[in-house]
């Protein structure tokens, strides 16, 4: 492989880039740790971003999905019936 200006390769330069990434990791986590025995919040509210949740699961667990309930035919023709209905009343 060919040297970058500087005498640094790109081998040396991820690596470097992993380790700093890591170290961030750490110091972001134990930041988090002393402002919430602070009680000082992040400043953000709401529902957190999804890459947060992502980040405590591992990649490789089950996800479940939602089981939809069935519904009836009775039912079905039920609703349907009230809609019919609805739109007779607009339509007049």
């Amino acid at each position: 492989m060919a040297k970058q200006s500087g005498g640094l390769n790109h081998e040396v330069l991820s690596a470097a880039l992993e380790g700093l990434e890591a170290q961030k990791r750490k110091i972001d986590e134990q930041l988090l740790q002393v402002r919430s025995l602070l009680g000082i919040s992040s400043g953000r509210r709401g529902r957190p971003p999804k890459t947060s949740a992502a980040v405590d699961v591992p990649a490789d667990a089950p996800r479940f999905k939602r089981r939809r309930r069935k519904m009836s035919a009775e039912a079905r023709a039920r609703i349907s019936a009230a809609q019919k209905k609805r739109w007779a009343a607009t339509k007049r």
